[in-house]
This record gives structure tokens, C-alpha cells and sequence, in this order.
């Protein structure tokens, strides 16, 4: 009796030991005396007791926060720059035999990483080329942990701290430009008005009838808006012998 139940015992034992259930995104990777046979799962595993070992391995996408790096660009701007990084496992047993920690490993090949490409551009280019540096740090990373079964797809440049005297001297520059180009586009209105008044002028030069309708119009809109004014309209030809009087006197009789 005492013999039947150590018998059902050590096959419950033995069951528990033997028999694995893996998830859909996990693999086991199976170590039979020492060396590796395989990668195995997902679903029911069975093993060899005292034999065989399971690591298990999880193919999810993982997502990693590389903290933040303290970076001294190449025009010499210091600068804090973190970033996050995303992989997988797509080789559960590289993950294993390869490298002892596939995180640790990721997570310090990610912050040196990060600082070598950082320190390699200009603070301008770090701003404004966020996914030239963001592709370039995803290849490096994609490069090196290959060799351990990992794949990293994507790599993305989260904040970058400037330092405060950093950050007024940009809104300066940002302040400046925003001025000059003010003064162009004011310049380039001066420009376009000045071109159409002297086309104007030239009009009215030929046609000399046009500044007494210009005259009348501009009458017509003071009317409008002040309905108190009075006006004492005069024509213009009664002063055109002055004007002419007064320009001979300006020129001389020794100039003529």
C-alpha cells in the first residue's frame, strides 16, 4: 500500500518536472545535459527529468527607456538626451548561449551608442534632423545585436535638455530672424508700392485728366467719411501758372 503511493508520488513528481506549458509568444530553450538541442514551443513540452533544462525566452516587442546621457556635441554644447528603443528576440537561442543578459546587454550597448552618435553631430542637427539621428542609432544598434539574436526596429530620441543659457541664446537667434524677416517683407511691400506709384505717375503723365479724376474721387471719399466737412473744391489748372512761376524763380534767369 505505502509502496503503491510513493510510486503515484514520485509520477506526480516526475510530471510536474517533465511536462511545460509555453505561451503563444514564448520559446524554451531546452539544455540536455549541458548543451543546447533546440528551441521549443509554444503549446505542451515535455523533458527529461534531471536531464534536461528550460530557459525560457518571450518574443514580445520590448520597450526600453535609455536614461538620460550627459553629451558634449561637436560645437561643444553640453546637452542631456534620452531616448527609447524598441526590439524583439527573433532568435531564442543566440539570446541564450550568446550573451548572459540580452537586456543588460541592449540597455548599455543603447546608452553608449547614444552618446558616441550624439556626440558626433551639431546641436542644430539634433534639432532639426531628429530622424536622420534616429535611423542612424537604430542601424548601429540593429548591427550589433544581431550577433545575439535580437532585432531592434525602432530607435527614437525622446527630450533633449538644453542648458537655460542655451535656451535664451536660441530664442535670441529665433527672436532675430523673426525680425529680419519682418524687415524684408516690409521692404519688399515699400518696393511693390513704390513700383506701382511711379507706374501711376507715369499714367498721369500722359494723361493729365487722370490726376483731376483722382482729385475728385479722393473728394468724393473725405464726403463719406466726414459728413461735417465742408470742401471748396478748386481746380487744379488755376494753379498751374503758379507752379510754373514759382520753379522759374527756384532755377534762375542764369539757368535757363
Amino acid at each position: 500500500m505505502y509502496g503503491i503511493i510513493l510510486l503515484i508520488i514520485l509520477a506526480i513528481i516526475f510530471l510536474a518536472n517533465a511536462i511545460k506549458v509555453l505561451k503563444e509568444y514564448e520559446r524554451g530553450v531546452i539544455f540536455r545535459l549541458g548543451r543546447v538541442i533546440g528551441a521549443k514551443g509554444p503549446g505542451l513540452i515535455l523533458l527529461i527529468p534531471l536531464i534536461d533544462r528550460m530557459q525560457k525566452v518571450s518574443l514580445r516587442l520590448v520597450t526600453m527607456d535609455v536614461a538620460p546621457q550627459d553629451v558634449i556635441t561637436r560645437d561643444n554644447v553640453s546637452i542631456k538626451v534620452n531616448a527609447v528603443v524598441y526590439f524583439r528576440v527573433i532568435d531564442p537561442v543566440k539570446a541564450v548561449i550568446s550573451v548572459e543578459n540580452y537586456l543588460f546587454a541592449t540597455s548599455q550597448l543603447a546608452q553608449t551608442t547614444l552618446r558616441s552618435v550624439c556626440g558626433q553631430a551639431e546641436l542644430d542637427e539634433l534639432l532639426a534632423e531628429r530622424d536622420k539621428i534616429n535611423t542612424h542609432l537604430q542601424e548601429i544598434l540593429d548591427k550589433h545585436t544581431d550577433p545575439w539574436g535580437i532585432k531592434v526596429t525602432v530607435v527614437e530620441l525622446k527630450h533633449i535638455d538644453l542648458p537655460q543659457e542655451m535656451q535664451r541664446a536660441m530664442a535670441k537667434q529665433a527672436e532675430a530672424e523673426r525680425e529680419r524677416r519682418a524687415k524684408i517683407i516690409g521692404a519688399e511691400g515699400e518696393y511693390q508700392a513704390a513700383q506701382k506709384l511711379a507706374d501711376a505717375a507715369e499714367i498721369i503723365q500722359k494723361y493729365p485728366v487722370a490726376l483731376q479724376l483722382r482729385y475728385l474721387q479722393t473728394l468724393r471719399e473725405i464726403a463719406a467719411e466726414n459728413n461735417s466737412t465742408t470742401l471748396f473744391p478748386i481746380p487744379i489748372d488755376i494753379l498751374t501758372p503758379f507752379m510754373q512761376l514759382a520753379k522759374q524763380k527756384l532755377i534762375g534767369p542764369d539757368n535757363k
